[in-house]
């Protein structure tokens, strides 16, 4: 499945969920002293997006010492991934995460695993496996989604508001629908390379 910088920002953006993690990041933030809150915010999108990065730069060799083949990282990821977006469209107690714990963020849940999740590192090292030439193309799609995520993190609450709890639920759903089809697709392109090349 190749990929352009808009359908990778597309692909990251679903990934990372910002609009359907608003019921998570309400109740994170709210338990930050206001006067922190940009700061524990950037902080969270900092590690998130370090990791990411990481990810990202050092998939390849990742792949090799994990002596894991592209194919089965492209379905892992499209399993990782439809298990998230069903986990979307089926809303449940606690968000797509789990229940946070009352307390300001440190790491996790915040950066790790609702910005930089299972999903979201299987994707970018598939990006960069599978098409390295483009690989500034990569950081660049990741700059941008994470930069909407950081906005939807900042101004949560402003969000929430403004578009009304029905609202947020119905954009979560709608996203977790469009990345189940993302998600099959990448499984479904993962088996072709398989009985392709077997």
């Amino acid at each position: 499945m190749e990929h352009s910088f808009l359908s990778a920002f597309i692909l990251l953006l679903l990934v990372l969920d910002p609009l359907g993690s608003l019921p998570v990041f309400i109740p994170l933030m709210r338990a930050v002293a206001p006067e922190r809150r940009t700061r524990v915010a950037l902080r969270e999108l900092l590690v998130a997006f370090s990791v990411l990065f990481a990810f990202m730069f050092f998939g390849d060799v990742f792949l090799r010492v994990m002596r894991l083949s592209e194919r089965s990282l492209e379905v892992a990821g499209g399993v990782i991934l439809l298990m998230v977006a069903i986990r979307m469209i089926f809303s449940h107690e606690g968000g797509v995460y789990g229940t946070p714990e009352g307390k300001e963020p440190f790491v996790f849940p915040l950066a790790v695993p609702l910005l930089a999740g299972p999903s979201a590192m299987a994707t970018v090292l598939l990006l960069a496996s599978r098409q390295p030439n483009q690989l500034m193309s990569w950081v660049g799609a990741l700059c941008c989604a994470m930069a909407v995520s950081g906005a939807v993190l900042l101004l949560c609450e402003r969000l929430r508001k403004l578009l009304g709890d029905s609202v947020v639920s119905a954009l979560e759903k709608l996203m977790g629908l469009v990345l189940t089809a993302i998600a099959v697709e990448m499984i479904l392109a993962g088996l072709k390379q398989y009985f392709t090349t077997a």
